[in-house]
């Protein structure tokens, strides 16, 4: 016990023993300056100084631009430029997405590869078919009470309803007679009309030309995309009127009908009309008498 004070105390004798550290000059050996230390003393100030300089930088780094330098720290106005260009990515994504099914239903327009289904509309019609003889067409009466009340409310309106017409009427592109008509199961999905030589092909509607290329099968090719999703196309044409990117209007000329293209066999309009990227008898819409 007696070692273990005897040891405290020569520690204690040892940090707190007094040096003097003296500053001479070389010289004439003058004492410039002096300090009494003792190890206790200069371990403090040491601990301190490290403390200082530790926080001194924990301050520098949190609150100055030099933290943009540290590794893997980034700033705000990087993240939010990182957001950004994420948000920018994912829309430059989906709009290649639509430019891609967009270009793929041209393709489809121009080379007639689509699958034909075919619908029974017998067999639809027959699982949807009502016995009117088991339906009770007594009114009820709320339904007479619900009548009453509408019939008094338009007696005293004033203004008329806003009625929309949802009829499409297309322009004839040309006249003349129809060789060869719509046929899906044979694949062409597409009216044949003939017509003299240069005689003009107009436009069946107000839209915008989406093509307007020369191909080795149907020769001038000029498509036009319409409202309500419809595309019309006009094949083996002797000239174009129109390059890609025109606005038209309805009846405005567009080409010549020719006879160009290997899958020609004499001058005339093979027109096809699309709903939707799906092919659309064009007898539904045109009378080409």
């Amino acid at each position: 016990m007696a070692k273990k004070v005897k040891k405290r105390k020569e520690i204690k004798k040892k940090l707190l023993h007094k040096y003097r550290l003296v500053i001479l000059n070389e010289s004439t050996f003058e004492e410039k300056i002096s300090f009494k230390l003792s190890r206790l003393n200069v371990f403090v100030t040491g601990s301190l100084c490290i403390i200082g300089l530790i926080g001194l930088t924990t301050l520098l780094i949190a609150f100055t631009p030099l933290r943009e330098y540290i590794p893997g720290y980034s700033s705000t106005a990087l993240k939010k430029q990182a957001t950004e260009l994420t948000y920018q990515t994912d829309s430059l994504v989906r709009v290649l997405y639509n430019t891609n099914r967009y270009l793929d239903n041209i393709r489809k327009v121009l080379s007639g590869d689509i699958e034909n289904n075919e619908v029974n509309r017998d067999s639809l019609r027959e699982q949807f078919k009502l016995d009117a003889s088991t339906i009770d067409l007594t009114p009820i009466k709320q339904d007479s009470l619900l009548r009453a009340e509408v019939a008094l409310e338009d007696k005293y309106n004033l203004f008329e309803k806003n009625i929309i017409k949802t009829d499409i009427v297309l322009f004839p592109p040309i006249s003349g007679t129809v060789t060869q008509k719509y046929n899906a199961r044979e694949r062409h999905y597409a009216v044949d009309v003939v017509a003299s030589r240069d005689t003009p092909v107009k436009a069946v509607a107000n839209g915008m030309v989406i093509f307007a290329e020369w191909t080795a099968d149907t020769g001038h090719v000029i498509i036009l995309e319409h409202d309500f999703g419809f595309i019309s196309v006009y094949k083996h044409n002797g000239s174009l009127s129109k390059k890609q990117g025109d606005i038209v209007r309805a009846g405005e000329v567009i080409a010549s009908v020719g006879n160009t293209g290997e899958f020609t066999t004499g001058p005339h309009l093979h027109f096809e009309l699309w709903d939707k990227g799906k092919p659309t008898n064009p007898l539904d819409f045109i009378d080409f008498n």
